[in-house]
């Protein structure tokens, strides 16, 4: 598991604010484009100037470089920072990871405000004033290069900006053209047609909205997520997002509350929303609120692998597209490894002792962090 963010040693630091800023090695860089960028030293010799932030992992090029402004030390759990990632700098000189150049992960968090309070919730919803990390959000879409291929926007709930999550696509779109985006989404704020002409007519090329519905029993969805009415207002957001030819996934959390009745929610997929692009049938994730929840959600998918070799079957007789998320090769059966994606975070994807000597392991997702800490399957068997 990757540490995403760090105290830092700093020295000299004169920030006012919070800066955003790309990483580089590059001494040569254009003095233009230095204001943007902190420079990783290697040494204290031939320091390049104009770059608004020193950064280095050696206590000795950090003492030596003492003159320098705005010179930080890295800790060891940030060395996986590389040229053409983007951190936030903080004032009192802590480091976030925003974004990393090499990984196909990058989901930014634009809320922890929310209007569901979903049982097995992995960022339980504040009710904060947060919008500072929209604005950030915002200022990474002119930073992020532009040959990424994809990126995310998750919450809380990213709708909840109105109009100003329609800017943030807007903008994506404008500087980052040719990257798909993937949005977490309760699909709720979509039974607004009028919200909805306001997305399509961006005409994102490659956007996806990916929509939960835990149940085709609707009070069962709505104690699920915590929320009346959620089940209707979803499923009509989702009806109107199709209606604009917005690409939508429905994303399905796969637990005690919402297992048994799983075949019955693929089957009222078919008949109801065929046209959607995408299922995801999840395995469950072991923290936010999960953790207190935990006798309610827990199941071992040992127990449930011939219901999930159901549920994918009937996605597959009707031709819709559908992945299997979240789970481990040695707890599903045979007949859903084609739908099959190995898909956890690389910056939280961890294995288990019982994985040791496991042929299938490069092959097979593991799993979240947390898990090693909480609970997992009984069943994990390596390959021989």
């Amino acid at each position: 598991m990757l540490k995403l963010q760090a105290n830092t040693t700093a020295h000299n630091s004169a920030l006012e604010n919070d800066v955003l800023l790309t990483l580089s090695k590059n001494s040569n860089m254009p003095h233009v484009l230095r204001e943007k960028m902190a420079y990783f030293l290697a040494d204290e010799e031939n320091i390049p100037k104009g770059f608004s932030a020193y950064l280095t992992y050696s206590e000795d090029v950090f003492k030596a470089a003492s003159r320098l402004s705005n010179l930080f030390l890295l800790p060891a759990d940030l060395s996986y920072l590389a040229e053409g990632d983007i951190v936030r700098i903080a004032t009192n000189g802590k480091v976030h990871s925003l974004f990393r150049k090499n990984s196909n992960h990058n989901t930014m968090l634009l809320t922890e405000r929310c209007n569901h309070y979903c049982l097995m919730c992995s960022q339980p919803p504040k009710e904060v004033n947060d919008d500072w990390l929209m604005d950030e959000a915002l200022e990474l879409m002119e930073l992020i290069p532009r040959e990424t291929q994809n990126i995310g926007f998750s919450g809380g709930e990213p709708t909840l900006y109105g109009d100003r999550f329609i800017e943030l696509i807007q903008k994506a779109k404008l500087f980052l053209p040719n990257t798909a985006i993937d949005v977490l989404s309760n699909g709720r704020a979509f039974k607004d047609v009028s919200f909805v002409k306001k997305l399509a007519s961006i005409n994102h090329s490659d956007l996806v909205l990916g929509i939960p519905i835990y149940s085709d029993d609707p009070e069962r969805h709505n104690f699920i997520v915590q929320s009346q009415n959620a089940f209707d207002e979803t499923i009509q957001g989702i009806i109107n997002l199709k209606k604009y030819r917005q690409k939508v996934e429905i994303r399905v959390v796969l637990h005690k509350q919402s297992i048994d009745r799983l075949p019955n929610l693929c089957e009222y997929i078919t008949r109801n929303l065929v046209f959607v692009d995408h299922v995801a049938l999840m395995g469950l994730e072991m923290t936010g609120f999960t953790r207190a929840n935990l006798d309610q959600l827990w199941i071992d998918p040992i127990e449930y692998k011939d219901t999930l070799s159901e549920a994918v079957a009937i996605l597959n007789a009707y031709g819709i597209r559908n992945s299997v998320y979240n789970h481990q090769l040695c707890v599903i059966n045979e007949d859903v490894r084609s739908n099959y994606v190995k898909s956890i975070s690389d910056w939280k994807n961890e294995y288990v002792k019982e994985c040791d000597g496991c042929t299938q392991r490069n092959s097979c997702g593991g799993f979240f962090s947390s898990s090693k800490q909480y609970r997992y399957s009984d069943h994990i068997t390596p390959y021989s």
